[in-house]
């Protein structure tokens, strides 16, 4: 297996609307191991992360924080996904995002954002493609007990 590169190729992305508000969409070909980006932003210690309200914050170690919430950080606006495409690497405490698989030219890229988060922030209103069907099931079928029970 060839070792991984830390250094972003030179691809094309694109920031705009997805179905979940902005995200980050190829523009061209990804292949599958590259790495596509570096999350960037202010790096904050313990205190400064427990006092941040950002919603961008990436932890690297116990004593260090990335706060991606600056807009220059194009890869705050990879979305996240429980079927993700792409993958964070901590190399050097630095955040990488790896493609998981190849990516064709417009699809959106997403990685996993890890149970916390998910729990903390998601849980009632992820719309990735894992999830969507799951949903849908479960409003159906709470649908359907409301009305057994409005028909009592």
């Amino acid at each position: 297996m060839p070792r991984m590169s830390y250094k972003p190729g030179d691809f094309d992305l694109v920031v705009r609307r997805s179905k979940t508000g902005l995200g980050l969409f190829a523009a061209s070909e990804i292949p599958k191991g590259a790495c596509i980006i570096e999350y960037v932003g202010v790096e904050l210690n313990k205190e400064q992360e427990d006092k941040s309200r950002s919603k961008y914050l990436f932890e690297i170690t116990a004593r260090k924080t990335i706060d991606g919430a600056p807009r220059w950080n194009t890869a705050r606006y990879i979305n996240h996904s429980c079927k993700p495409n792409c993958e964070p690497n901590i190399y050097k405490r630095r955040v990488f995002i790896h493609a998981k698989r190849r990516i064709k030219p417009g699809e959106e890229l997403a990685y996993n954002y890890g149970k916390n988060y998910f729990n903390e922030y998601l849980k009632d209103v992820c719309a990735c493609p894992k999830c969507k069907p799951e949903k849908a099931a479960k409003a159906a079928k709470k649908s359907a007990k409301t009305a057994k029970t409005a028909a009592r």
